[in-house]
């Protein structure tokens, strides 16, 4: 893969629901001005597909932080492709599967295991200094200083139904599915998913993809980081 990835520091915090369209977006916006990507969803995935693999109770905080704190988590960083590794393990298709998407909730609500995850996170964004980073309190929590915080959202609808085209799953079991993460997501404790006050908040229900990328762009230049 080439690499294009430019000096000087920009951050960009990608928050929002699961099919707001964070991951494309931030890819492409990451491709387009010269920057890393970071998934934070896939870590939390990653750590989840550790504790599933464990066979410990995912209600035992303790034991999923226990968990947690022992394994090698490895992530890159390049907007066009990145392996995720548990213990020298390859598991970026593991990670999409039903079994995470159905635990990675209960896994990410675990206060140790943010702060673990959080802490790593911080880390790579400082070592990076131009990275768009995508999650659910990047924004608030992770990044409060990032040059650009934008919180992407889009109708149930337009969500399950983008959802459902990449996981080839049903529309309406979808939509139940994403109304059950949201609602632990937004409830969680610790560091729930939550829109930043200073965030730019995009509905992309009827903005194709092209279109939001241009318009982060044009919030950068006025920012004089793009």
């Amino acid at each position: 893969m080439e690499e294009n990835v430019r000096t000087g520091r920009c951050v960009v915090a990608v928050d929002g629901p699961s099919g707001s369209g964070k991951s494309t977006v931030s890819r492409r916006l990451a491709v387009s001005i010269g920057a890393r990507y970071l998934d934070t969803g896939a870590m939390y995935r990653a750590i989840t597909w550790a504790v599933l693999r464990s066979g410990v109770d995912l209600a035992d905080a303790a034991s999923v932080a226990k968990v947690a704190g022992e394994v090698n988590l490895r992530i890159g960083t390049h907007p066009q492709g990145y392996a995720v590794t548990i213990d020298g393990v390859g598991v970026d298709a593991d990670i999409r599967g039903a079994e995470v998407t159905g635990a990675v909730s209960a896994v990410a609500a675990v206060p140790a295991v943010r702060e673990l995850l959080v802490t790593r996170q911080r880390e790579m964004i400082a070592d990076a200094g131009r990275m768009v980073v995508e999650g659910r309190d990047i924004g608030s929590v992770v990044a409060p200083d990032a040059d650009l915080k934008v919180f992407l959202t889009a109708s149930e609808a337009a969500r399950a139904a983008r959802r459902s085209a990449e996981d080839a799953t049903d529309v309406a079991a979808t939509a139940a599915d994403l109304a059950r993460r949201d609602r632990l997501d937004s409830t969680r404790k610790v560091n729930p998913l939550a829109q930043a006050p200073d965030a730019v908040v995009l509905d992309t229900t009827e903005l194709g993809i092209d279109e939001v990328v241009a318009r982060l762009r044009e919030l950068l230049t006025e920012r004089g980081v793009a």
